[in-house]
């Protein structure tokens, strides 16, 4: 589909899909845990929109500026998007126990809030995949 790396195109990409998985939580959050402010869920477009733009712009790093070690897509998005939903869930921690609470209920498997860590990893590998397939990787994406 596009044949030259570019940083640009990841970056759109990244926020594209980003945005698409937002607006879809945007529109599940009242379905899935009742009552959600606007706020909350407009925070959640945004949130997952900067990921994805984090994680193209991120495509340029292949190797560890310090411990020079390889950094393959699938290991940056994954961590972004474990990382970025991990601050999420310290900053808005109560919120998100209190919807994890009234789907699952008080001892259900998956009650902790932690679990959108998890699911920000998934969500980042799914944003690296196709940022890299689309986009490239590496210096080659900045051009000169």
């Amino acid at each position: 589909m596009f044949s030259k790396p570019s940083l640009m195109t990841r970056i759109v990409i990244g926020k594209t899909v980003g945005f698409i998985i937002g607006l879809t939580g945007f529109f599940m959050l009242p379905s899935l845990f009742g009552e959600t402010s606007l706020m909350i869920r407009w925070g959640f477009v945004f949130w997952y929109t900067t990921m994805g733009a984090f994680i193209g712009v991120f495509g340029v790093l292949t190797w560890h500026p310090i411990l020079k070690l390889p950094m393959p897509w699938w290991f940056r998005s994954l961590w972004i998007g474990a990382w970025l939903n991990f601050v999420l869930t310290l900053f808005i921690y109560d919120l998100m126990q209190g919807y994890m609470t009234s789907y699952f209920g008080e001892n259900g498997l998956i009650s902790s809030p932690f679990w959108f860590v998890f699911e920000g990893a998934l969500v980042g590998l799914l944003m690296g995949y196709l940022t890299t397939r689309f986009g490239g990787e590496g210096k080659e994406t900045v051009g000169r």
